[in-house]
């Protein structure tokens, strides 16, 4: 369930030299920062970092963790307090944004693939 540390997706904007922004578009903006720190952590796996602990473990391990912090997430939103559902929105943020830079793709994908479906609504999809 919700972990007393910070979320992986919050504890990284210090590395990036700065404080968590303030407005919502610099929030959004700040999942782009932290794809380019998850990519750096890749390509340079530093020991201590989650990201090339978890990489080092497989593409399977990390689908896992994907896997349970949707359900975390899913638990506590039935079953807690609204900090700790953001801290499971986090931890599930972060842990997906790592499985899409392993499997080479981006959150920039996602997106337009979210816009595609909001502005040409298919068959069983919600507009």
């Amino acid at each position: 369930m919700a972990n007393p540390r910070v979320p992986p997706a919050i504890g990284h904007a210090h590395l990036l030299g700065e404080s968590p922004p303030q407005s919502g578009a610099q929030r959004i903006a700040f999942l782009g920062r932290l794809e380019q720190v998850i990519a750096e952590r890749i390509a340079t796996r530093p020991p201590a970092a989650t990201s090339a602990k978890l990489v080092a473990e497989g593409t399977r391990r990390i689908a896992q963790k994907v896997g349970e912090e949707g359900l975390e997430l899913a638990l506590a939103a039935v079953a807690q307090s609204d900090p700790e559902i953001i801290g499971e929105a986090a931890d599930l943020l972060y842990h997906m944004l790592l499985l899409l830079k392993v499997k080479g793709l981006s959150l920039s994908e996602v997106i337009a693939e979210l816009e595609t479906r909001h502005t040409q609504p298919r068959a069983g999809r919600l507009k």
